[in-house]
């Protein structure tokens, strides 16, 4: 299975690809979707443009996006959540399904805690990808979130296994 895990924001949005076998992890790619300029619908035509050549390049079959939490700053917190928006819509125009993820959970399921800082999210995906060139902090953190899918799926499927079989014992 090929996860892509995208860490929306609308100057950065981080993406970082992962082949899952099992419990074995592989990085494929990561890197940041970069945005300038004041004007926000050109912004998110640049975002949508250039995660949707992400999807087309590395053919991902599944994605998981980091939900949002809201901050002091409203106006903020608005134009973040239209980033992730795109975050959603391109995967899921792709005919992808898309896991959502709160940060803590995240956090949790790379480093071991859910109040965990981004050096810390850093040093774990490159423990768990020895040699990574990380592109940015929010490339690592978008694998984090690709990472926890990967541990979700996981333990969704052996749960699904183990029902199964009860029934068919049952």
């Amino acid at each position: 299975m090929r996860v892509i895990g995208i860490d929306p924001g609308l100057r950065h949005m981080g993406w970082g690809i992962i082949d899952v076998a099992g419990s074995r992890l592989r990085h494929v790619a990561n890197g940041t979707c970069k945005t300038a300029g004041r004007d926000l619908a050109p912004r998110l035509v640049s975002l949508f443009d250039q995660l949707t050549e992400i999807l087309r390049v590395h053919g991902p079959q599944t994605a998981a996006v980091e939900q949002t939490f809201v901050n002091k700053d409203a106006a903020g917190t608005l134009k973040l959540g239209q980033a992730r928006a795109i975050a959603l819509l391109v995967p899921a125009q792709a005919g992808l399904g898309v896991a959502e993820y709160a940060p803590n959970a995240v956090k949790k399921a790379v480093v071991g805690v859910g109040h965990a800082d981004k050096r810390q999210i850093d040093h774990m995906v490159r423990l768990q990808f020895p040699g990574i060139d990380l592109d940015s902090a929010d490339a690592a953190d978008a694998l984090a979130i690709a990472i926890c899918h990967a541990h979700h799926a996981q333990s969704a499927g052996r749960l699904e296994a183990a029902l199964l079989a009860a029934e068919t014992r049952a």
